[in-house]
């Protein structure tokens, strides 16, 4: 008969096993999409841009953005058991991906951004917010990582945290703020790129964790 304990260690390893799965295979969705949208960079044209009504992948990214907001969620939720012991940061990182799952996923894909005669939407403003909350959460979540995991503890993962939240706010102030000069104008015509690089930050981060996830000891 299976106890609590193997039942609970073996749903974190799955849960795990889903979030790299859903890790990757969300970056290359992007990418095999946007193939499909005619003149579409990847470089130049934000991700936003392949889920508006215009888009002809539209439906279909935007119901794949709701499926893996949910999984996010999940993801959170799941995060929290596997490592309750370790109290509030435990539930504040859990917060955080239950919150980027719901912001960049859910509300992406609920509300597109749309632009109608050359002005922004009310779908687009939601877009926008849901998004922004999302982003936020996932940049602020390796900050709180740092406490559910020390240097202590595993002074590698500690310092991968750092190193993940300092390219986080990098590529955002690269994607976000209008540089001057030339120079800037450069900068603000890789929107996609800065973008996407941030994406694959987070990303490999989300991985990182899973893989704690699935190797640690579960204690009931």
């Amino acid at each position: 008969m299976k106890t609590e304990r193997t039942v609970r260690f073996n749903w974190t390893r799955i849960t795990a096993v889903i979030c790299i799965i859903t890790c990757i295979s969300d970056f290359a969705v992007l990418f095999v999409l946007g193939g499909y949208y005619q003149e579409y960079s990847q470089l130049r044209n934000t991700i936003s841009s392949l889920g508006a009504t215009i888009s002809p992948v539209s439906r279909l990214i935007s119901a794949w953005w709701i499926f893996i907001g949910i999984i996010f969620i999940f993801f959170g939720v799941i995060f929290k058991k596997a490592f309750d012991k370790d109290g509030r940061y435990v539930k504040l990182a859990s917060m955080l991906i239950m919150v980027y799952g719901l912001g960049e996923g859910i509300g992406s894909g609920l509300f597109k951004a749309d632009v109608i005669n050359g002005q922004k939407t009310f779908s687009f403003l939601l877009h926008d917010i849901a998004g922004g909350i999302g982003i936020i959460a996932g940049v602020l979540l390796p900050l709180v990582m740092c406490r559910v995991i020390s240097k202590e503890d595993n002074s590698q993962f500690y310092c991968f945290s750092w190193i993940v939240f300092i390219i986080g706010i990098s590529t955002l102030l690269l994607f976000g703020i209008r540089f001057p000069s030339v120079a800037g104008d450069l900068i603000a015509s890789c929107k996609g790129l800065w973008q996407r690089l941030f994406l694959l930050n987070l990303y490999v981060y989300f991985m990182a964790i899973s893989v704690i996830m699935y190797n640690r000891e579960i204690i009931v």
